[in-house]
């Protein structure tokens, strides 16, 4: 049975996240910092520490709205090195305010989510692509499992978070599929010695249907509080 968590935010389990706040250009911001530690597999579509491999921590800062720098990547691995983490992890950026982030556990298996969805629509749209970077992602999950996933099924845990993000808007009464920016990362166990990874992480497979359900509440969560 999924539990949507309350605050405190810092939760037991080992996705728990802390508040950072900085001043940047004169503005008031926050972040969400995940010292995951060592033993971690991520895949990430984030700017900062994207594709597969060990990631040690997870920070999802907001940014201004008008946020216009050219080096995302870099700017990110200066706030992670002044938030005191060092060694590879991954980076993501948002205009929302992550304060009002969602958070779901289902059976071991953990989401926290930031919903920024002023600019939304479909994924399959007549507007043409562009190779311009777009700016800071908008619906940012970060979801741990507690277990092994090989390199395929951490590819099938992606594509599960996305359905399962789409549900969750459509439940939470947005008519999209996201936004232009969205990001994800999902985080799973080393392989340890004797111990076989999971090949599967779809919706319907043991593990897939717990991170289905866990990102579920969480977007849904953070997605009925954000300003429409």
């Amino acid at each position: 049975m999924t539990a949507a968590l309350t605050p405190p935010r810092s939760g037991a389990g080992p996705l728990s996240v802390r508040e950072l706040t900085r001043d940047e250009d004169g503005e008031r911001l926050h972040a969400l910092l995940w010292r995951a530690g060592p033993g971690w597999r991520m895949i990430s579509s984030a700017v900062l520490g994207g594709g597969i491999g060990e990631r040690a921590w997870v920070l999802n800062a907001q940014v201004s709205h008008g946020y216009r720098r050219t080096d995302p990547d870099r700017h990110l691995a200066r706030l992670a090195r002044d938030a005191g983490v060092r060694g590879p992890g991954v980076g993501l950026m948002t205009a929302a305010d992550v304060r009002a982030y969602g958070r779901c556990e289902d059976t071991g298996v953990q989401a926290v989510a930031t919903a920024g969805l002023g600019v939304r629509g479909w994924a399959a749209s007549p507007v043409p692509g562009s190779a311009v970077p777009a700016g800071p992602g908008t619906v940012n999950i970060v979801v741990a499992l507690p277990v092994a996933l090989t390199d395929a099924a951490l590819v099938n845990a992606v594509a599960t978070a996305t359905e399962a993000k789409v549900q969750a808007l459509l439940d939470a009464g947005y008519d999209c599929s996201g936004t232009p920016t969205d990001a994800v990362c999902v985080a799973a166990r080393a392989e340890r010695p004797g111990e076989e990874a999971h090949a599967f992480a779809g919706p319907r497979s043991l593990w897939g249907a717990r991170l289905a359900r866990a990102v579920h509440g969480a977007v849904r969560a953070a997605a009925v509080t954000a300003p429409r």
